[in-house]
């Protein structure tokens, strides 16, 4: 039966760490379970907590035998899951690796942001107008050395000539992804990922490689289909496609602004606190 007597005792006992201890391990759990949403592990989730059930059912009923290879099968599952997790536990760290805490600032100031923008616009837009194919990625906080090291090396300054010759149809560099990390152009035709995803079929392999390095990592994916010329734009395994050249451009300087600004509010708390001491 219900005794609402040691519910009050137990509220009253309750302390601001007790609280504070709740809402970091919702919040973990929060994190875990966004991370998780629509991938293979949320599956896996929901049979692992299925066998948990069956076993707790099998205690209770004295099911001594399946009880007994369900625990051992348990034991021994663990090292299976991280194996089977492996993704998804690198996504998680890499993620929590993103935080602002960690973040840098990649462009020095928003003239060389929007220069940068400005090129990779124009170049997606004369891509679409002559349905070329183009899948161009812009590195963020995470680094895409392993995919650089992929294809052929160029580092050039950003530039839509640039970026529209690597892409020109037969030519040896235009198959695979540019990426371009700050103002430069660090390599093309670079081997990437393809996402398990299941998408629709008239995408091709351009965008299943967009969402495939977006899944992994920040960096964002700007696509131009070879059949359509549609622009499309692949953000965290999320593709929106239809883009024109002034929705494009907002979109990737707000995103990146967003990205980089690493002066959030608790830095700036911390600032005023220390100016505080200081002027003591």
């Amino acid at each position: 039966m219900f005794d609402f007597n040691s519910l009050l005792s137990i509220i009253k006992h309750i302390t601001p760490l007790n609280i504070i201890d709740i809402c970091i391990v919702a919040y973990i759990f929060y994190k875990l379970f966004m991370l998780i949403q629509k991938t293979r592990a949320e599956q896996l989730v929901k049979g692992i907590i299925l066998i948990l059930v069956v076993m707790k059912l099998s205690e209770v009923l004295g099911l001594l035998t399946l009880y007994w290879i369900i625990q051992n099968t348990l034991t021994v599952g663990l090292i299976a899951l991280i194996i089977i997790f492996q993704p998804e536990l690198r996504k998680a760290l890499e993620h929590l690796g993103r935080s602002k805490f960690f973040s840098k600032k990649f462009f020095e100031d928003d003239e060389e942001l929007e220069k940068v923008v400005d090129e990779v616009v124009i170049a997606a837009v004369n891509l679409s107008n002559s349905k070329t194919g183009a899948l161009m990625i812009i590195e963020q906080d995470t680094g895409l050395n392993d995919y650089v090291e992929s294809g052929t090396k160029i580092d050039g300054l950003v530039s839509s000539q640039l970026l529209e010759n690597i892409f020109v149809e037969n030519t040896p560099l235009h198959d695979g992804a540019v990426i371009i990390r700050r103002d430069r152009v660090v390599a093309a035709s670079c081997v990437l990922p393809l996402t398990e995803q299941m998408v629709s079929k008239e995408l091709g392999t351009r965008h299943r490689a967009a969402i495939g390095i977006t899944e992994t990592c920040d960096a964002i994916a700007v696509v131009v289909s070879e059949e359509t010329g549609t622009i499309s734009i692949s953000i965290n395994g999320k593709l929106i496609r239809g883009y024109n050249g002034e929705r494009l451009k907002k979109v990737l300087n707000n995103i990146i602004k967003k990205n980089t600004e690493v002066d959030t509010t608790i830095f700036k708390r911390v600032k005023l606190w220390l100016s505080k001491i200081n002027n003591k």
